[in-house]
């Protein structure tokens, strides 16, 4: 749990600095800051994080206005901080994305251990694939590095932006499962994003157009009419 990434989000930097210190005496070594919004966005755009830590009113546009977009890129549990500590205040925090919601003045170890049950939640969660090696799923034609954010097609490295990369994470951690387009919605999206039939398709195809010998002719990423997407991988079980 320790080799977790964690993003720290908040415009005070007495705040971020208390949040790092005591992290990483408690174990934590891959923390990165954010002071604003945008930088929260950029930084989840180039890197996985495990968990964000996210406040709420941060200059030019709030954690409550961010965790929309955020959650079009991250499945990562989304911890609010805030002064506000009013029902409707921790309600919206929690309808917009967020998994929990601590108020200002806070105990640092408080959130740590919020952090550690945030984590063992998430981790239980998440599908484990035993074909992935070091982080590698390996496909034969093409490998997808989960830790470096990297798709290789035959041994070349393929530009893929980040929400094309997570839904064919995601794929790849369940490899011969179907998956109805709501589905993939609520885990890659978020079950809040508002949902787009087209927005899914134009994906599969952004995929397909990178990992298949012909992407009109599908033999990975394969369509199951009526019920949904599944990603082909030989030698494992064909399942629902």
């Amino acid at each position: 749990m320790k080799d977790a990434a964690i993003l720290l989000v908040d415009d005070e930097q007495a705040i971020l600095q208390l949040l790092e210190t005591v992290l990483r005496k408690e174990g934590f070594e891959t923390i990165d800051k954010a002071k604003t919004a945008e930088e929260a966005l950029a930084a989840c755009e180039k890197k996985a994080y495990d968990l964000i830590v996210l406040d709420v009113t941060l200059p030019h546009m709030s954690g409550i206005d961010a965790c929309p977009f955020i959650r079009r890129m991250t499945e990562a549990p989304i911890l609010f901080l805030s002064a506000r500590n009013t029902d409707f205040d921790k309600l919206t925090g929690f309808a917009v994305g967020g998994d929990d919601y601590v108020t200002k003045p806070f105990n640092p170890m408080e959130i740590v251990a919020r952090i550690r049950a945030l984590l063992r939640r998430s981790r239980k969660l998440q599908p484990v694939d035993a074909s992935a090696v070091n982080g590698v799923f390996d496909f034969g034609r093409f490998q997808v590095h989960e830790v470096a954010g990297e798709l290789y097609v035959e041994g070349k490295l393929i530009a893929c932006p980040s929400l094309v990369f997570q839904l064919l994470l995601f794929l790849c951690k369940n490899p011969n499962r179907i998956f109805a387009k709501s589905e993939l919605y609520e885990r890659v999206w978020g079950e809040n994003s508002i949902r787009d039939d087209n927005t899914i398709m134009v994906h599969i195809h952004r995929i397909r157009e990178r990992i298949e010998p012909d992407p009109a002719q599908p033999e990975y990423l394969v369509n199951v009419r009526g019920l949904g997407y599944k990603l082909i991988k030989k030698g494992l079980p064909h399942e629902r």
